[in-house]
């Protein structure tokens, strides 16, 4: 059950992170403008620091699709390297064979 539960959490986080991605584009740009004021590149900041904390994109964490693993990931799969394992032995992967001796 917790397994759902961390996959669900991240694609939450991805829906955050592309709803909030122009807000924070905007004020970073502005906060880190060296002709803009002192105060206004400051308000900038805070207004950054008030937006969720799930909205940034270094929240987001690669998992496999499968088990919810964060480690041992497989991008262009999106699966782990447990869950490739497994898949592989069973069959379910064209073009994969698991080998035994």
């Amino acid at each position: 059950m917790a397994k759902k539960a961390m996959i669900e959490r991240e694609k939450k986080r991805q829906k955050l992170v592309e709803q909030y991605a122009a807000k924070r584009a905007a004020l970073k740009e502005i906060a880190n403008d060296e002709s803009k004021p002192m105060e206004e590149r400051f308000k900038a900041r805070l207004k950054l620091a008030k937006l969720p904390r799930n909205s940034s994109p270094t929240r987001l964490h690669n998992r496999c699709q499968l088990t919810g693993r964060p480690h041992a990931y497989y991008r262009k799969l999106k699966i782990s390297r447990i869950a490739l394992r497994e898949l592989g032995s069973n069959g379910q992967l064209p073009g994969m064979v698991k080998s035994s001796w």
